[in-house]
């Protein structure tokens, strides 16, 4: 049996992308209470988000261009309208430069869309440089995920996690009481979608992987070609989708459909059961408890 994560060797290639030939020029720096944010431009017009020295992209946006998805994961990450086509509601965890955001605004026009992110510079820094902006439809949120999520709410169809980097993973967005809250804001055929980064450059992606498998009736892992990244889905029903029944759904999404990408081809290449997958060795994330009083 295939272990996950095993022909993940190349993922340096997803960092590499930032130490590409064209100079890109400071557009903004400042720290935050949270990390070092950089905004850059290259001569092409795409403008560059990252965090401290790290070397990772955390978006790559082309402003005014928002069905533009410019890193591969971001395309990857849309698997989740093969499992709901017509999302009514979203939650976006993660709001880097406002990618999949404004993609989703720019391909559902009706649906609502939630963003939530923890720094209001970069909220601040999305506005300024990448051409997020709300409307009736889709709103910015400055909060901490899981308090977001753990409010009384309307249930979502989708949602979207990127908050989880390369090397920093927030410990209370990746365990099974973190996911308990998040399927009890799901509608009865909703799904969450995952941007987890794999072993390497991620040590801890066995745990994360056998805690999303412990937390969700269906578990759907997809391949991102190139990179170091791999899109985990979730669902709470027992259904089980096939590769050749969610490339159908992608397909249909194609086009007239909305999306201006082969995300049928991506269902296809990079698709993975992983509900009952051997996965790598970690132990199951659970929120930390305080010691017992000695006797």
């Amino acid at each position: 049996m295939r272990r996950l994560g095993s022909w993940l060797t190349p993922w340096v290639l997803a960092l590499l992308t930032c130490a590409a030939d064209t100079p890109r020029a400071v557009l903004f720096e400042k720290q935050s209470d949270y990390a070092r944010v950089f905004v850059k431009e290259d001569d092409a017009g795409l403008r560059y988000l990252q965090f401290d020295d790290s070397g990772a992209l955390q978006s790559v946006v082309k402003p005014g261009q928002p069905r533009r998805l410019e890193l591969a994961y971001t395309r990857v990450a849309m698997v989740g309208l093969a499992f709901v086509p017509h999302p009514r509601r979203i939650l976006v965890v993660g709001l880097g430069g406002g990618a999949m955001p404004m993609f989703l605004r720019a391909v559902l026009p009706r649906a609502h869309i939630d963003v939530v992110d923890i720094d209001p510079v970069v909220v601040d820094v999305a506005r300024r440089y990448f051409g997020f902006h709300e409307d009736a439809r889709m709103a910015a949120h400055v909060a901490d995920g899981r308090a977001f999520i753990e409010a009384a709410r309307p249930a979502y169809d989708l949602v979207f996690l990127d908050a989880y980097g390369p090397d920093s993973i927030p410990e209370h967005l990746a365990t099974v009481e973190f996911f308990t809250s998040v399927r009890a804001r799901l509608t009865a055929r909703g799904a969450v979608v995952g941007n987890v980064w794999a072993d390497p450059p991620n040590p801890r992606y066995g745990a994360m992987a056998r805690t999303w498998q412990a937390s969700f009736r269906q578990l759907y892992t997809f391949e991102v070609e190139g990179s170091g990244n791999r899109i985990l889905v979730g669902v709470a029903y027992p259904e089980r989708w096939t590769r050749k029944a969610l490339e159908a759904r992608a397909q249909a999404r194609e086009g007239a459909g909305g999306v201006p990408f082969d995300l049928s081809g991506m269902v296809e290449r990079g698709y993975e059961e992983a509900t009952t997958l051997e996965l790598p060795p970690g132990a199951v994330l659970r929120d930390a408890r305080p010691p017992a009083p000695s006797r």
